[in-house]
């Protein structure tokens, strides 16, 4: 029965992520980001969104849970609704609770699993994130380049930015052209390299929104600005690479504490495996085994938090 149920999750796990939104769609749900106005405008029509999605959901999106996730799908360039990746993850949920307890016949290990399968859109998405902002990052100095050229030639900043979109690939052509449709409709270009700002959250980035706004603001000249930004860009993309090399020793031995005792575990298994019978059927077994994976999990993230530089 519990197989059978787990069989029906899963399918329906396949099925609806398989079932992805048309080309149309997607288009919709960018015109509207794209229409969207600023935070600090309070209009009626928005608000009445809210009470369609549902007691729930309200309740999430009042505490901005929503919110985030919906800022990391569109860092990570995933045009999806947020109901459907929470939808997602209760499937996963329950594909884990079902698992786990047929394969681990216990309340806990299955609860563990289920959390483990529901959070896996998430690290997903993570993952997506921080490639998307990786390669947003290598082609900011080589854009921070043209647009220095572009204003020596005396091109408008708006021209340059065109250019940009035609010469560069996505991340970075398809965000710097979702600001020349803001500015097309009428929102300002400090304004509308702001949102961009918000889709992605790169320090370097955040040098050329200051720029904009204050050669806006103030008047200056813009192109030896950007001329500056992109050394410091590229000094601070050095620097970064600079220490990732020098914890990657650090970082790789933490990787091997961490999956030491999983490899272990599994070899024992594969080759002696009433060795390891009682870890999972003894009750003293499955205490050290959960107290194991407590002491494991700590230790990576203790590790992770050590290694992390700010800079």
């Amino acid at each position: 029965m519990a197989s059978g149920i787990f069989a029906l999750v899963f399918v329906g796990v396949l099925l609806f992520t398989s079932r992805r939104g048309t080309e149309v769609e997607q288009q919709r749900e960018v015109a509207r980001r794209l229409t969207r106005p600023p935070d600090d405008l309070e209009i009626d029509v928005m608000r009445r969104r809210r009470p369609e999605q549902g007691p729930l959901l309200g309740v999430l999106y009042e505490l901005n849970l929503l919110r985030k996730l919906e800022e990391m799908m569109w860092q990570a360039g995933l045009y999806m609704r947020v109901a459907d990746i929470l939808l997602i993850m209760v499937l996963l949920f329950g594909a884990g609770l079902f698992g786990g307890n047929i394969l681990f016949h216990g309340m806990w290990f299955a609860l563990g699993g289920a959390l483990m399968m529901a959070t896996l859109p998430l690290a997903y998405i993570q993952f997506r994130k921080k490639r998307r902002l990786r390669a947003f990052a290598a082609q900011l100095p080589f854009a921070l380049d043209l647009i220095k050229s572009s204003l020596e030639a005396g091109h408008s900043l708006q021209r340059a930015l065109q250019v940009l979109c035609s010469e560069f690939a996505d991340p970075l052509g398809s965000e710097f052209r979702t600001v020349l449709e803001q500015n097309r409709i009428g929102l300002p270009l400090p304004r509308a390299l702001e949102d961009m700002l918000k889709r992605v959250p790169e320090d370097d980035l955040r040098l050329l929104v200051v720029a904009v706004r204050v050669q806006t603001e103030v008047g200056s000249s813009l192109a030896q600005i950007v001329g500056r930004l992109s050394e410091i860009v590229r000094i601070r993309q050095r620097l970064r690479l600079q220490i990732k090399a020098l914890t990657a020793q650090s970082r790789f031995g933490g990787m091997i504490v961490g999956c030491l005792p999983i490899a272990v575990l599994c070899l024992f298994s594969l080759i002696q495996p009433g060795y390891t019978d009682q870890l999972f059927h003894d009750p003293m077994g499955q205490k050290i085994l959960k107290f194991a994976i407590g002491a494991d999990v700590l230790a990576i993230l203790s590790i992770r938090r050590l290694l992390r530089v700010s800079y």
